[in-house]
């Protein structure tokens, strides 16, 4: 339960096995003005040893979620905190310098719910591989996340107690920060960007980091589609490699790309695609991915 009621901002983190990049996460934190700031670290139930990171971050408390699923470690963040603004940040991120007073500026904003912008970086040297040149070109472009689809990721989102309260917790085993958002907005809460509030995100390095990512985001977004939409779904899928070729250019004029990397970055774009496509088919022929 929550134990600390002086606090005006709670900055939850849900982790599991990625202790280098929380140490990281927490290393850049803590070099900023905490006053009034409460650090909650959620771990999933981590094999890694976690002694060395908790000696080294005394100031941040540690819990234990036995539940697997990110948004149950937010939802417990949640409960473990009291303070009337809640910021949620990934365990892999890099937050900017001023990302704390940013994040309380933030929710004097007008609206309820805050998406903040998201920087695709490499952890390893050039040139790109075909994963790392997907991502640049297509990870979190989190303005079109919140002006068109209208959603913001849990990776960089900022709320108040009282609203998330009203909305409800997040939902394991779906799009938890699509179907969240959607469900806040829903109920007449008003989701708005917050360009200031900045975080640097790792690529994926190969096709086995991607093609992990977009399995698991492909399961999640037919769970939220539903059962009664498998053929809505089939179109969707079918219209998948249309929709690598409509997205070429993206990939062609992108300037943080060199001529190999772009190559790579376009044969990633059709293999993902394809086979999205095919993994979207069995869903809707009822079977599993």
């Amino acid at each position: 339960m929550a134990t600390n009621t002086t606090t005006d901002l709670a900055i939850i983190i849900p982790h599991y096995n990625d202790v280098v990049r929380l140490e990281r996460c927490l290393a850049a934190l803590t070099a900023q003005d905490l006053s009034g700031a409460e650090v909650v670290v959620v771990d999933n139930g981590s094999t890694q040893p976690m002694e060395a990171v908790r000696a080294a971050f005394p100031g941040v408390r540690f819990v234990h979620e036995p539940g697997k699923g990110a948004a149950l470690a937010r939802n417990r963040g949640v409960e473990e905190t009291a303070a009337p603004i809640l910021a949620f940040l990934d365990a892999d991120c890099l937050p900017e310098p001023d990302w704390v007073a940013q994040a309380r500026h933030a929710a004097t904003l007008p609206g309820d719910l805050f998406g903040g912008r998201i920087d695709v970086f490499d952890e390893t040297p050039r040139p790109r591989s075909g994963a790392e040149a997907f991502e640049t070109v297509f990870a979190f472009d989190w303005r079109d996340y919140i002006e068109r689809k209208g959603f913001t990721v849990t990776a960089n989102l900022v709320t108040r107690r009282d609203v998330f309260m009203a909305v409800g917790p997040l939902i394991n085993g779906v799009s938890e920060d699509l179907e969240w958002c959607h469900r806040a907005r829903s109920k007449g809460f008003v989701l708005a960007p917050a360009p200031d509030l900045r975080v640097g995100h790792p690529s994926r390095s190969d096709w086995a980091a991607l093609r992990k990512k977009w399995h698991r985001m492909t399961r999640e977004g037919f769970e939220l589609a539903g059962a009664k939409a498998r053929l809505k779904w089939a179109i969707r899928a079918l219209a998948m490699p249309a929709s690598a070729v409509a997205h070429l250019p993206k990939v062609l004029m992108n300037n943080r790309l060199d001529g190999q990397e772009k190559l790579r970055g376009i044969a990633t774009l059709f293999r993902l695609r394809c086979l999205r496509m095919a993994w979207m088919l069995r869903q809707a022929a009822g079977g599993t991915i």
